[in-house]
Formats: C-alpha cells, sequence, structure tokens
C-alpha cells in the first residue's frame, strides 16, 4: 500500500488490511534558502502590473517564475503580459495535462521567458539555473513561501526572490518572515521611476 501521507485513518487501514506492515517514511528535503536575495516591495494591488512589467525588463537575460494564489490570476497576469510583449505561459490545475507539460518544457528549455503558476509549480519542480522568482500573490503558509523561493537558488547557485506586498498583506508577510526566521529588504514601489 502507497500513501503520500500515513495520518490515523490511513493507518487504521494498514492495521486492518496487512498482517505486520513494514513501514518505511521519507522525510521531506528542507528547503535551503540561505543563497536566495529576498527583497519585497510595498506596492498597491492597482501598482502590481506596472511593477512586475518594470522588473521582468530588469531580468531580460534571465528567466522568472511569477506566482499567483488563484487559476483566474495566473490568467489574467499572462493575458496583461503579452498585450505588453512579454512571451509568457500560465500553468495551472484548469489547463490540461498536455497544455501544462508544453509549457514547462518550453520554459525549461529556456524559449519561454516568463511562466506565470500557481502552487502546482512550487513543490518538487527542479529548474536549472532559474534566476528570480516573484510572488505576485502572497501563498497562505509559510511554508508554501519556502517552497515558492525555493524553486530559485538551486545546487549552491544564487537566487532571487521578490514578494509584492501590499497593505492587506503585511500582517501575513510579517508571520511568514517569523517563521521562515528571515526578515527581507523592503522597498517603497512608489520611490520607483517605473518608465
Amino acid at each position: 500500500m502507497f500513501s503520500a501521507t500515513l495520518n490515523d485513518d490511513v493507518a487504521k487501514i494498514n492495521q486492518i488490511l496487512l498482517d505486520n506492515p513494514l513501514v518505511v517514511k521519507i522525510e521531506s528535503e528542507e528547503e535551503n534558502i540561505d543563497q536566495i536575495k529576498q527583497v519585497a516591495y510595498n506596492v498597491s494591488e492597482e501598482g502590481k502590473g506596472p511593477l512586475l512589467r518594470f522588473l521582468l525588463n530588469k531580468y531580460k537575460e534571465g528567466q522568472v517564475l511569477v506566482f499567483t494564489s488563484s487559476t483566474r490570476k495566473a490568467d489574467n497576469v499572462g493575458h496583461k503580459l503579452r498585450k505588453n510583449g512579454i512571451h509568457c505561459e500560465a500553468i495551472h490545475s484548469k489547463k490540461s495535462q498536455g497544455a501544462r507539460t508544453a509549457a514547462l518544457r518550453e520554459f525549461k528549455a529556456g524559449r519561454l521567458k516568463v511562466l506565470i503558476a500557481t502552487d502546482l509549480l512550487s513543490r518538487g519542480i527542479d529548474i536549472d539555473s532559474l534566476s528570480c522568482v516573484i510572488n505576485y500573490e502572497l501563498p497562505r503558509s509559510p511554508k508554501d513561501y519556502i517552497h515558492r523561493i525555493g524553486r530559485t537558488g538551486r545546487a549552491e547557485a544564487q537566487g532571487e526572490a521578490i514578494s509584492f506586498i501590499t497593505p492587506e498583506d503585511a500582517h501575513h508577510f510579517k508571520i511568514i518572515q517569523k517563521k521562515m526566521g528571515k526578515w527581507v529588504t523592503m522597498i517603497n514601489s512608489e520611490s520607483l521611476d517605473l518608465k
């Protein structure tokens, strides 16, 4: 019997169905975020689009993985970026398996500069030399934040993680930082010339 988790209900089934079972548990690997430079921008909700385009133009050489919290937002961000001439694709659970595989293959091959994703890609996806991860929206849990930013800075390479923090996100981001045990440099986006 295989199970991704071994909660009490599964353990009971295990005892009923199996005779003297051997349990093999694989602990999840801890993400090492020490080589990831983290920065956060205080930004209004309506300022996120211009700030994202500004940052993507800054990362012309590398690839960027942008995280949103919903499939609808991933599609909207992708649509707006394409309208502004930025080659990108959205990848999430409402896309077909074929579309997800194709987008990920193009991204891994370096033919796609920007991939917009939900937490579907925050775990277990290894992308070589990913220069930057942007949290367009924060995840609900601090653990998901660690998994998201852990897509960059792999194999001892340097990486950068950028988070957009609206006034509504400020308290939640403090909790994420406290759980992570690291404090992130905050930048006021209003002080930037986004042109």
